[in-house]
């Protein structure tokens, strides 16, 4: 009896790959997921604390880390099974353009609160 896997999209295309790159890729998945909550919390503590930066910068770079945790957490997801298709396809794993605009993000947010603190 074979138990149906969700997503159906992802499952049930080409051949089932080692087990161990299934893993590898779930955990990855999961890395993603924890730095998008990471990027999240960021974003509000920046918020809560009420740091002694300049308030419009502050918002800013606080709404552009919860962005950027909203894009991992979605990312993270088409990153998963774009992954486990060229597993099961057999064909080489896609890149993305995401992880170098999350570092450039990033960074314009602690510039942004750096400028902040200087100018209050």
């Amino acid at each position: 009896m074979s138990r149906r896997r969700v997503p159906s999209g992802v499952f049930e295309t080409g051949a089932e790959p080692d087990p161990r790159f299934s893993l590898a890729n779930e955990r990855t998945f999961l890395a993603w997921i924890r730095t998008a909550l990471a990027l999240m919390a960021a974003g509000v503590a920046i918020e809560a604390v009420e740091l002694d930066v300049e308030p419009h910068l502050r918002v800013i770079a606080s709404v552009l880390l919860v962005l950027a945790g909203i894009g991992s957490a979605l990312l993270a997801w088409f990153g998963w099974a774009g992954s486990e298709r060229a597993m099961r396809a057999g064909v080489p794993l896609p890149s993305t353009a995401f992880k170098p605009a999350l570092a450039v993000t990033v960074a314009l947010a602690g510039l942004l609160l750096g400028i902040g603190a200087l100018i209050t």
